[in-house]
């Protein structure tokens, strides 16, 4: 049966202001310094999600110092070369970041970092595609994620261009990826739980490069599994526990309410609060906070995808729940040093530095 609230074109579920807007809570602590690891901008027929969007929810009480727009696809040069095309995307968001930069829109650094999207299957054209972008991006340039997330259920959400199963399994990918470490840049991958085992095979190849995990690891709760989270976890956290082995891998948590999760609380005449939310997400979050440890680990938004499903406010109060128990140099990691670090955002010049004192 379809889901009338899930948007057939974008696969994700329709985020509705009014839905959210009932539900307002407390902010817990407010003072808390947070970077933004994950996010996107667009502009698309289901809802655009634009710098001011983006603002408005970072300004909704959290004290969000910065955030980094990881690639989707948006904006794309209408002409040109295929490989260059995605120039097009940095370039947009690097005019969003300069007109944040100019401290005109509030004490938070939108786009502080870019992580774009260079087709790692290019070989030699790698490298020089990197400089034109780290170029365009005016010492913003942070990392690059492609298009890999695949299953072959055909009721499972793809995000790919490329022919299946996408591109972590061409055997072009690791002599890319090794480009892109010799770069100085980390890999953002988003694979789905199924696909666990080509990262980590990657990851083996290229030490070299930091992998970073995108959203938990992708546990699927859709197609044939739907219903079925209590067999998909063991799985799961195998796979999570093989990936943390290896020294060169980091996590983001968050991405627990898109739809490929299986969670449906977008159905309930109210959105879930943040006690809801955190524990429902602990299993997913204790289990990769053991593994990696908090200074392998970074809390995300993964906005506008999640917020189908809960408001910005409500997610970094589930997330702030979820971290009550850490000390401050582990809250600080998981919060914003991670992410800092990662993304080499600590480097950035004064005039685009984050702001964390």
């Amino acid at each position: 049966m379809s889901d009338p609230l899930l948007d057939p074109a974008s696969r994700q579920i329709v985020v509705r202001p009014d839905w959210l807007a009932q539900l307002q809570e407390p902010i817990l602590e407010p003072g808390l310094p947070i970077v933004d690891p994950h996010h996107h901008l667009w502009e698309r027929a289901h809802g655009d999600y634009l710098l001011a969007d983006l603002l408005a929810d970072a300004g909704s009480g959290h004290d969000v110092r910065g955030t980094v727009f990881v690639q989707c696809g948006e904006m794309y040069r209408a002409s040109g070369p295929d490989a260059e095309r995605s120039l097009g995307e940095t370039e947009f968001v690097t005019g969003v970041a300069a007109v944040s930069a100019s401290g005109r829109h509030g004490r938070t650094r939108a786009c502080a970092g870019i992580i774009g999207m260079v087709d790692l299957t290019l070989g030699d054209r790698v490298t020089p595609l990197l400089e034109r972008h780290a170029a365009t991006a005016g010492g913003r340039f942070c990392g690059v994620r492609n298009r890999t997330a695949w299953h072959a259920s055909p009721e499972i959400t793809t995000n790919l261009v490329s022919p299946a199963p996408g591109p972590l399994q061409h055997p072009a990918f690791a002599d890319g990826a090794r480009r892109l470490a010799a770069f100085g840049l980390p890999l953002d991958v988003w694979a789905y739980h199924t696909q666990l085992a080509h990262v980590a095979a990657l990851a083996r190849a290229v030490p070299e490069l930091t992998v970073v995990i995108d959203h938990v690891g992708g546990p699927l709760g859709i197609g044939p599994f739907t219903g079925k989270q209590a067999d998909v976890f063991p799985d799961w956290k195998q796979q999570i526990q093989a990936l943390a082995a290896l020294p060169n891998t980091v996590v983001k948590l968050g991405g627990l309410t898109m739809y490929v999760s299986g969670f449906d609380f977008h159905k309930r005449p109210k959105p879930p609060g943040s006690e809801e939310l955190a524990a429902t997400w602990r299993p997913y979050i204790e289990t990769c906070i053991e593994a990696f440890g908090p200074a392998r680990c970074m809390f995300e938004s993964n906005f506008p995808v999640d917020k189908g499903m809960c408001s910005y406010p409500v997610l970094w109060n589930a997330l702030k729940r979820l971290a009550l128990g850490a000390g401050p140099d582990e809250k600080t990691a998981l919060f914003s040093g991670t992410a800092m670090r990662v993304y080499k955002l600590d480097r950035l010049p004064p005039a685009l530095a984050i702001d964390l004192g």
